[in-house]
């Protein structure tokens, strides 16, 4: 990985609270792995941003490169990798998503309640 990308990478990672490597857009996610982070996220009412790596080829095997992780989506949550697809959906449904990401907000609130 070179790294000027690597760099972008990591400027990435840190400066969004929430951020999913994934194919597609958030508004339009072009996998079903993808799908399901985004709508757990959009269930949480929690901003996040996204990279399509569709989109670059070379960001593509870059992320895989990075978290050593080899597969996408990737979500990112305090400048923490997470991990995949079923590793969110687990941690949601257990309940350990949404404090994670509450902190990674800077807030403790619950504004479900």
């Amino acid at each position: 990985m070179s790294k000027d990308i690597r760099q972008t990478i990591e400027s990435d990672v840190q400066s969004h609270p929430i951020l999913v490597y994934m194919k597609g857009e958030k508004e339009m996610p072009q996998c079903g792995f993808s799908n399901a982070v985004v709508q757990v996220l959009t269930q949480l009412n929690v901003p996040f941003e996204t990279r399509n790596v569709l989109a670059d080829e070379n960001l593509r095997q870059a992320i895989k490169d990075y978290s050593n992780w080899p597969t996408i989506p990737q979500v990112y949550v305090g400048g923490q990798f997470i991990g995949g697809c079923d590793i969110v959906v687990e941690m949601y449904q257990k309940g350990e998503l949404e404090p994670l990401v509450s902190q990674a907000l800077g807030g403790g609130g619950d504004e479900a309640a």
